[in-house]
């Protein structure tokens, strides 16, 4: 009986360091989502995740594969070697795309934006806007346009700027 429970405790913690290393690329994604309203402190623990997430994932699948090959043996039957070998290659997946700045494909900036002049723009009372001024000149970004991109590259009084929120 303590040989069959510590396996299974030898299993937990494969399957549970597999997990950490998925909470480390999964919860900032799912906090920094669009069209999703984020707390503070939710925000922060995201954020916090995107810093240590790559080490603490490489620390989660490197013990999961260390104890998964000191356990081999002894995980006796298909199914607990399966689930210990899954385990590991989840780690190791996101293990990788903890790496990876999946902002980038979430976010990507929009095309070349076209203006009109605000007599002839369709915005409702209570649009909001990001507005731009120099030199005489004025431009706005509607936020509804750019709710998805959340970035605008444009060229304004012969200048190279970025319009985000």
């Amino acid at each position: 009986m303590a040989k069959l429970s510590a396996r299974f405790i030898i299993l937990l913690a494969i399957v549970l360091l597999a997990l950490t290393a998925a909470a480390c690329f999964a919860y900032p994604i799912y906090v920094i989502r669009p069209f999703r309203r984020q707390g503070a402190t939710e925000l922060a623990l995201a954020l916090g995740m995107i810093q240590i997430g790559p080490w603490l994932s490489t620390l989660s699948a490197a013990v999961c594969v260390i104890l998964t090959a000191l356990a081999w043996r002894h995980l006796r039957g298909s199914l607990l070697r399966a689930v210990a070998l899954a385990s590991v290659l989840v780690a190791a997946a996101c293990c990788y795309l903890s790496r990876v700045n999946i902002y980038e494909f979430l976010f990507h900036p929009a095309g070349r934006p076209q203006f009109e002049s605000a007599d002839q723009a369709k915005l409702d009372a209570d649009d909001m806007v990001i507005a731009v001024r120099a030199n005489g000149s004025a431009r706005a970004y509607p936020i509804r346009e750019m709710a998805y991109h959340h970035v605008v590259n444009d060229t304004f009084a012969n200048e190279p700027i970025v319009a985000t929120y």
